[in-house]
C-alpha cells in the first residue's frame, strides 16, 4: 500500500512539474511513477513486489468479469424461461483467508456474483456460509468459490 501511495505521489509531483492537470497527464505520471518505482524496487525493501501486483490486479479483475458475466447469463436465462432451473441451497466453503481484511474482501466478491451471497462467517472465521441458486454441483460449485478467493488472495497478499 505504501509503494502505492509513492506512486501516486509520483503522479502528483509530475503533474505539478509539468502544469498541466488533466486526466491523461496524470495517467502518465502513474506511468512513469510505476517504472521509477519498478527500478528502485530492488534497492528499497518497502516497495519489494509493487510491481508484480499490478499485472495480477488486471489478470483478477479480467478474471472477475467474465466471473459475473457467466453468471449473470445464468440468472438471466433462469428468469426468462418459464421452467427453473435453479436448486438453491447453503454451502460451507473452508477458507484460506484469515485477516479481517482478506475475509471481506473475498466475501463481497461472492455476494457481487449474481446468483451466490455470503450469509455469515463462522465464529473462528474459517469457514464461509454461502446460499447459492445453483446447487447442483457442489463440488464444482465449491471448487469455482475457491479460485475466487485464491485469485482475490494474491492480490491482497
Amino acid at each position: 500500500m505504501m509503494a502505492f501511495m509513492w506512486n501516486l505521489a509520483l503522479a502528483m509531483i509530475w503533474v505539478v512539474l509539468t502544469g498541466s492537470f488533466t486526466g491523461y497527464n496524470f495517467l502518465a505520471g502513474l506511468i512513469f511513477g510505476y517504472m521509477v518505482l519498478a527500478v528502485m524496487q530492488r534497492h528499497v525493501p518497502l516497495l519489494h513486489g509493487y510491481t508484480s501486483r499490478f499485472p495480477r490486479l488486471l489478470r483478477f479483475i479480467v478474471f472477475f468479469f467474465v466471473e459475473l458475466t457467466k453468471a449473470n447469463f445464468k440468472v438471466a436465462f433462469d428468469v426468462v424461461t418459464p421452467i427453473w432451473y435453479m436448486r438453491p441451497g447453503v454451502i460451507a466453503m473452508p477458507l484460506q483467508a484469515k485477516t479481517d481484511m482478506e475475509i471481506t474482501m473475498v466475501a463481497n466478491l461472492i455476494s457481487l456474483t449474481p446468483g451466490t451471497l455470503t450469509l455469515d462467517v463462522s465464529d473462528d472465521r474459517r469457514v464461509l456460509f454461502i446460499h447459492a441458486m445453483f446447487m447442483e454441483n457442489e463440488e464444482e460449485l465449491l471448487k469455482e468459490l475457491k479460485e475466487m478467493e485464491r485469485r482475490a488472495l494474491e492480490i491482497l497478499r
